[in-house]
Formats: structure tokens, sequence, C-alpha cells
């Protein structure tokens, strides 16, 4: 196997995966989801803290950059051997500057562009205790309604019950009390103002 084969068969490597990872991605595009609403979500009395950090963080050595890295280092070092009548040595010294060259573009991209305004999942904002909702479907005494609420930025809905036992008009705002198999517990949320005011 000559050094030209060697390259040949980096780049045909690289650029195959590269292709297959950007049609893999077009797709699969990841749907943008915008919340509307008035209701948010409290934790009174738990004392955790809101910030997220400012993106995503990703690896330089990832699946894009190497194959990146390996198709430009091919085509590249192909091209000098073939092609050029550099030694063997500064042409590969070339393909590897362009292999790191080609994976830094691809870096930078993936960071500054793609995932730039990506935030990491923060488990407190899918706790359903302390939730706001509006109910869409009145509680009966007893019985089950439905909530809508907001959750993460999507609009959601829950299955409802008082947690008093008691019946709660449609309309009604709420605040979860209690979550438990898919049902979230509620009391009305003027009500649980006025026991917070006397307390």
């Amino acid at each position: 196997m000559t050094w030209a084969d060697l390259y040949l068969i980096c780049f045909i490597v690289g650029f195959s995966l590269s292709l297959l990872s950007v049609l893999g991605g077009f797709f699969h595009m990841p749907g943008l989801h915008h919340g509307h609403g008035h209701h948010g979500h409290i934790h009174a009395g738990h004392g955790h803290g809101t910030g997220h950090a400012g993106g995503a963080q990703v690896s330089p050595f990832n699946f894009s950059t190497v194959t990146a890295f390996m198709a430009w280092f091919g085509g590249v070092g192909y091209l000098l051997t073939k092609f050029s009548g550099l030694w063997l040595w500064l042409a590969f010294l070339a393909a590897l500057a362009a292999g790191v060259l080609g994976g830094s573009f691809v870096f930078l991209f993936l960071a500054k562009v793609l995932l730039a305004h990506d935030e990491p999942l923060n488990p407190l904002d899918y706790d359903m205790i302390g939730v706001l909702g509006h109910l869409t479907s009145a509680i009966r005494e007893k019985g089950t309604g439905e909530m809508s609420f907001s959750q993460a930025g999507v609009r959601r809905s829950a299955a409802a019950r008082s947690e008093d036992g008691i019946a709660i008009p449609r309309g009604a705002d709420v605040v979860v009390t209690r979550y438990d198999k898919g049902i979230a517990y509620v009391r009305q949320w003027d009500d649980s103002n006025d026991s917070k005011e006397t307390l």
C-alpha cells in the first residue's frame, strides 16, 4: 500500500461518514418549542437556583470533527502525493495541517452556531411540585379533571385531582402540591395563598 492509497482511503472514509452525518441531521431536525402563557413554576421554600450555563459544551474530539479531519487530511494528502513533487514528509505535514484546519472549522461551527443556544437540562424544570396551572376540565368532588400548564417552554396537560377531594370549577388557577402516577394533586391557587398568609 502506498501513501497515496492511504490518503485516498482516509478521504473516502472521512467524506462518506461526514456525508452520512449531515444527511442524518437533515432527516432528524429537532423541533423548536416556544412556550407562551401566563403560568409559571414556583419553588417556594426549596432554595434552588435557576441559573443556566451559556450554552452546551462540545468536545473538540467528536464524530464530526474526526470525520472532517480524515476527509481533509486524506484529500490534501492524496492531491499532494499524486500531483505535486513535494517531499513525502512535507506532504504529510501539509495534509496533517489541512486535517486539523478542517476539523477546527467543523468544531467552531458546532460550538458557535449549532450549539450556541443549547442549554443543559435542569431536573427542576420538570418537577411538578409547585407548577401553576389552569383547569381546562372541572374537578368534581373526589373526581378527576384536567389541567393545562407551561413547563420548560412547552404547553402541557395532565390529569388533576383535588388535594382535599373538593370540587374545583373549570377555569380556576391551581397549584400542584403532589404528583403521583401521572396524576397531579392540586389546590386552588387562591386557597394556597390564603393558607400561607394564615401561617
